[in-house]
């Protein structure tokens, strides 16, 4: 009959601690990157009761609930941060807390401070690798992760240019036709190359290519030369093993070095240039100078890479979120801030790239859901209410029948 009272009793705190756990999971059901967690009951070692070998058992109640964190798949969300982060599949992001620990977390509303340190919500130092110039290494150790805050992207001075055009067959001898391309210098500046075709002959155009008088000190000699085609509208000369054009310009006004441009007249084998009987027009131009550009904005893409952006236009990779997969994730302990860190059960974590090594994908602009669901919880939570009101009538009881015990006697 005693015990029955500590039967109840450890039962009463089974139950209680599972409430706990409810409790926790539904505060937690708006948390990103949360993982629910489930109580599971074990009963505690028998007694046998006479001579029978085990015919009358009896137990001891129920022991200390045992919580399992399930890493399930929460729902992938679009956010508007720039550099939110979900994981799809396996897999933890790396971060430091500022007692320098390693610790994993599924959470990605990330961050910038004001040195570029790419930070957890609650401040933690993602790790990854950053890139060095252009060149971006995953084959380093992990570090912190810096991206530029308010930088400006040096020029590159204009080395070649190209145009796709085609001069029209039709047209009389004597017939001028203009185009121009913008180019850089190592400043910079802008300098607006112009190029001016003039049909000397049949399948035949003189070209003159030259800078405003403007831009130099002194007037620069232009490029000029003659482009031949053959009864098909194919250039012929200059060929593509000729060395290509080259218009030098010196003594710059804006001070910059002296720039020496390639025309690059082919693409591979084939011509850019073409004699058809179409009206003249320039159906593509490009340069490979730059001018200096400002930092706009820095986002996450897709595959944890970090992309920052500037104001011509162009992206550059500054940096990538590294993963580790932890094959039993189970074992890790929950230190708070979205966080885990390894137990004395956890297997060594492998680290990596996203999307490698079964590790998960990295999805940028989105974040990973709670897993908790409101109606398991709720669900959960009537089950364990019962059972605490339920073991608290066998106290009851227990009691009442202690009473009528010791009025035996009297």
């Amino acid at each position: 009959m005693f015990t029955s009272f500590s039967t109840a009793l450890s039962a009463l705190g089974a139950h209680t601690t599972a409430v706990d756990v409810v409790g926790n999971n539904l505060a937690n059901l708006n948390t990103p990157g949360f993982k629910a967690s489930a109580v599971s009951f074990a009963d505690l070692v028998t007694q046998s009761l006479g001579a029978g070998l085990g015919e009358t058992q009896v137990g001891f109640g129920v022991g200390r609930p045992v919580t399992l964190r399930q890493f399930s798949q929460g729902a992938i969300q679009a956010s508007n941060g720039p550099l939110d982060a979900a994981i799809q599949g396996d897999g933890f992001l790396i971060v430091k807390d500022s007692a320098g620990r390693q610790l994993y977390t599924r959470g990605g509303n990330l961050q910038v401070d004001k040195d570029g340190n790419l930070l957890t919500a609650k401040g933690q130092k993602i790790q990854g690798w950053t890139a060095s110039g252009s060149t971006l290494d995953t084959n380093l150790p992990v570090g912190d992760i810096v991206v530029p805050v308010g930088t400006l992207r040096q020029p590159v001075a204009s080395t070649a240019f190209h145009a796709d055009m085609n001069l029209n067959a039709a047209a009389p001898v004597g017939t001028e036709f203009s185009t121009s391309i913008e180019t850089f210098d190592s400043l910079g500046t802008s300098h607006i190359v112009s190029a001016k075709f003039t049909k000397s002959a049949a399948n035949e155009w003189d070209y003159s290519i030259s800078i405003p008088d403007a831009d130099v000190t002194s007037p620069v000699t232009p490029l000029t030369g003659t482009i031949t085609f053959d009864e098909f509208g194919i250039m012929t000369s200059p060929s593509s093993t000729d060395t290509p054009p080259q218009l030098t310009v010196a003594g710059l006004n804006s001070g910059a070095a002296d720039m020496t441009l390639d025309w690059e007249l082919f693409s591979g084998t084939t011509g850019r240039v073409t004699q058809f009987s179409q009206p003249s027009a320039v159906s593509a131009n490009a340069q490979d100078g730059q001018p200096a550009a400002q930092l706009v904005r820095v986002g996450l893409a897709d595959g944890g890479q970090i992309l920052a952006q500037f104001s011509n236009g162009d992206q550059l990779v500054v940096g990538q979120l590294a993963m580790a997969s932890i094959r039993n994730p189970e074992s890790l302990v929950a230190v708070g801030d979205n966080n885990y860190q390894l137990s004395s059960r956890s297997a060594l974590p492998a680290i990596g790239v996203p999307g490698t090594g079964g590790r998960g994908q990295i999805l940028g602009g989105s974040t990973e859901a709670s897993t908790v669901d409101i109606a398991t919880e709720f669900t959960n939570l009537i089950v364990y209410q019962r059972g605490y009101q339920a073991n608290t009538r066998v106290i009851t009881t227990a009691d009442e029948i202690s009473q009528e015990t010791i009025n035996l006697k009297r």
